[in-house]
């Protein structure tokens, strides 16, 4: 699930505020959005450049994420695809393929950039946080996970006054990500089945998927 990995780096944030009074611009803007946040909606733009330079494909999207461990990530253009993470399991639903990939969602996601961005404590204690200074109009910290098998080298946040505006993170294989934020919503109320995948009728499952009992229910 190539297409997971890259997302679990794609957005990251956490940790008080009141904390980190004395800290860098880049970091106190961090602090500044990440404080008090359980979940968030937005939209994103996507490209990818491989290891030579040369780039690749673009997307573009909605995301939407929730406290403690729950996320979606919609791919809408120039293809269609659905990352749908509900606590106990994530879910790749790649329509065009007619295909579902699931497995549990374990400690892997616990240490990425995407989960700790709704848990305040988190941050500190998974990842390195360094000032890169301000470039490109954006104030920037660069996060290197502190994890023994690490999903990507490093991921750079860029924040604006609204906040995280963008982020670039470059995987073990030496490609780059680069993502654009647009239009968040912080703590909006999102309805319960958003996190709830079911696959469509027709669909071929691969993974580990939850076994769904027909025993019928003893009074």
């Amino acid at each position: 699930m190539t297409r997971l990995a890259a997302l679990a780096a794609t957005i990251a944030l956490a940790c008080c505020a009141t904390a980190h009074a004395a800290a860098g611009n880049a970091r106190a803007r961090l602090d500044a959005f990440a404080t008090n946040l359980h979940s968030l909606t937005g939209h994103f733009s996507q490209s990818l450049t491989d290891a030579n330079g040369q780039p690749g494909k673009s997307s573009s999207g909605t995301l939407a994420l929730e406290a403690p461990r729950q996320f979606r990530w919609e791919t809408t253009a120039p293809y269609k695809q659905t990352i749908v993470a509900d606590g106990s399991r994530v879910w790749l639903y790649d329509p065009d393929l007619e295909q579902v990939t699931v497995r549990v969602q374990s400690t892997e996601e616990s240490h990425s950039p995407l989960t700790v961005l709704t848990d305040l404590k988190q941050m500190d204690r998974e990842f390195k946080v360094t000032e890169q200074g301000d470039h490109d109009g954006l104030s920037w910290v660069r996060l290197t996970s502190t994890a023994r098998d690490p999903q990507f080298d490093y991921a750079d946040l860029g924040f604006d006054a609204k906040g995280l505006a963008r982020m670039s993170f470059r995987d073990q294989l030496g490609a780059t990500t680069d993502i654009r934020f647009s239009d968040w919503q912080r703590n909006p109320e999102i309805a319960p089945q958003t996190f709830n995948f079911v696959p469509p009728k027709g669909t071929d499952v691969v993974g580990d998927a939850p076994v769904i009992s027909t025993q019928p229910i003893k009074n």
